[in-house]
């Protein structure tokens, strides 16, 4: 008999971490998976027990800013166990070897563990003239992709270039850039962003080690636990844009004061992405942050869109997002016909009471919020 697949605990010991240290990276990777607290002892069973899976990182039409962010988690045992310690067989990148002996390691990966071993990309596919504009070894970028992801366990799109074409497939699109969803016929986890948030990245990896199977994903396949939300929801900045508080040029005063950077063209408000709860770097800072507008690099074709500093005129949302010129006008407003609603429906409250001869004296608990019924809290 063989000898028993390594799991990661017994990586963590063999590297002399204790158990306290194991269980610490746990919680951490728990966490980056957007794992709640229940369900932490299911991620502990899982990297106690389980064999680690094999990988192969493939890269095409790309910078390489994907690996660069993965390697930047917010924890250090993220990247060293997930990229050292959990058999990543393969990438050009970040490996030793390289010329025939990488290819032989490649083929021997996927010969070896069919339907086991996680399939990682990173780059658009270029399909045009038969994919000549990318060949690695002899061989086409959507050659190696369409084999490496056919015996795959499950495909993960790293970044904008393989999740949506991203700058390679932009107008006119010159050979033909393709993400991977569209040249392979699986489903694939899409993790956009140029590039992804590191801890993203770590999180889906860690989700697929403790359950075996894909994360939630929404229409665009991405995890929902990570691109559920805009960047406008979570922005440390809102508060300001509700007011009507922009920044107008990026050296003036509204600047130096942090003000909303909506009318500097942020995207924001029609960007989904953790960028502002998880951020980037160790959890240090992300463009908003830093006094740049977001520019929606997780969304499809964010390069087409127009000039990345021109604002947007208009998004779907709350009653009171508009315009930013309109905005500060509308929250007033909104507040005025809250105050008139209530005054109204206590009046007409009243008129009741008196037709039916009941007492008409109010008191604080007979004071409700307009829309609130009778045994319920909060509004409609």
């Amino acid at each position: 008999m063989g000898e028993k697949p390594a799991t990661v605990w017994d990586l963590f010991r063999s590297r002399g971490y204790s158990r306290r240290e194991f269980l610490r990276f746990c919680a951490v990777a728990a966490a980056a998976a957007g794992i709640d607290a229940s369900g932490l002892p299911a991620v502990v069973q899982a990297l106690d027990t389980k064999p680690r899976p094999p990988m192969v990182w493939l890269h095409f039409q790309e910078c390489t800013c994907c690996s660069e962010s993965f390697i930047r988690s917010s924890h250090p045992l993220i990247a060293e166990i997930l990229l050292d310690r959990i058999s990543l067989d393969y990438t050009q990148t970040l490996q030793a070897a390289s010329g025939a002996r990488a290819e032989e390691t490649l083929q021997a990966t996927m010969k070896a563990h069919p339907g086991e071993y996680i399939c990682l990309v990173e780059g658009a596919i270029p399909v045009k003239d038969g994919g000549i504009y990318c060949t690695i070894a002899g061989r086409t970028a959507l050659e190696i992709v369409r084999e490496a992801a056919a015996g795959a366990k499950a495909v993960i799109a790293w970044g904008s270039c393989a999740s949506n074409g991203c700058i390679q497939a932009a107008s006119p699109n010159p050979t033909g850039a393709r993400p991977v969803h569209e040249v392979v016929p699986q489903t694939v986890i899409n993790v956009p962003g140029c590039p992804p948030i590191a801890d993203v990245m770590s999180g889906v990896v860690v989700h697929l080690l403790t359950f075996g199977r894909l994360p939630e994903l929404d229409g665009e396949g991405r995890p929902m636990a990570f691109y559920s939300k805009r960047v406008h929801d979570t922005c440390y900045r809102r508060p300001y844009y509700d007011a009507g508080l922009f920044v107008e040029t990026f050296d003036d005063t509204s600047a130096r004061k942090g003000y909303c950077l909506y009318k500097m063209g942020c995207r924001g408000p029609v960007t989904y992405n953790s960028c502002g709860v998880i951020r980037w770097n160790q959890g240090v800072s992300y463009p908003i942050q830093s006094g740049h507008p977001c520019i929606g690099c997780s969304e499809e074709g964010y390069w087409d869109i127009g000039r990345i500093y021109s604002r947007l005129e208009s998004f779907p949302g709350f009653g009171i997002e508009t315009t930013a010129d309109r905005i500060g006008g509308y929250a007033v407003a909104a507040a005025a016909r809250a105050m008139a609603v209530h005054a109204v429906s206590t009046n007409l409250r009243k008129r009741k009471m008196i037709r039916h001869g009941k007492d008409t004296s109010l008191t604080d608990k007979d004071i409700k919020p307009a829309g609130e019924e009778p045994g319920r809290k909060g509004g409609a």
